[in-house]
């Protein structure tokens, strides 16, 4: 007969990482402290070390949960069951839209994890490349399909479009960050793209 391991959780794991993701995004990894977290969480120490480990295991299940609600998106956008030039366009409005107001000045957690870990941390750095590759094929498979229904201009090539596309796209997060204008931004993301599109 097997005994029971310890007191079950009473607490929804994925609301507190929900919750931490929110201090780490809006403070960074470095001037997020231990206290920050327990407050944010509601976890006491032993709670919050029994279920995540640590700050940085913590972080990182973070970070999943950001990239997996961010490719969520994207499969929305993306579909590759819609017109793929619509898809294009939803894809980058969404991207505005996220960049403005409120949003747009607290900025993406991807790009503040690059900017500050990614040349230190393997296991962040590791998740935030994997996102941009992703990001980049999923694009570069939209820009194709749009070839394929003769929506692209003449001479583009999708895997390049798709570079540029995706540095402009996180270029545009960083700058949005200081000046958070939604018609400025769509404005711009519009002129580009229809240098690629039909």
């Amino acid at each position: 007969m097997q005994l029971p391991r310890g007191r079950p959780r009473s607490f929804d794991v994925e609301a507190a990482v929900e919750r931490a993701m929110g201090v780490f995004w809006s403070r960074g990894y470095h001037a997020t402290a231990l206290p920050d977290l327990l407050r944010a969480t509601k976890l006491s120490r032993g709670s919050l070390y029994a279920a995540f480990g640590d700050k940085h295991s913590l972080f990182l299940r973070a970070l999943d949960r950001y990239i997996a609600d961010a490719l969520t998106r994207m499969d929305v956008e993306l579909d590759p069951r819609r017109e793929p030039v619509d898809g294009l366009r939803a894809f980058f409005a969404g991207y505005v839209e996220r960049m403005s107001g409120a949003n747009g000045r607290r900025g993406c957690l991807l790009v503040a994890t690059a900017m500050e870990l990614a040349g230190q941390d393997a296991e962040a750095g590791r998740r935030v490349a994997s996102f941009f590759k992703t990001m980049e094929a999923r694009v570069a498979d939209a820009l194709s399909r749009a070839k394929t229904a003769g929506k692209l201009a003449d001479g583009v090539e999708p895997a390049s479009a798709a570079q540029i596309l995706v540095c402009f796209l996180w270029g545009l997060r960083v700058v949005a960050k200081t000046a958070p204008t939604r018609i400025t931004w769509q404005a711009t993301v519009d002129a580009l793209l229809d240098r690629f599109i039909r």
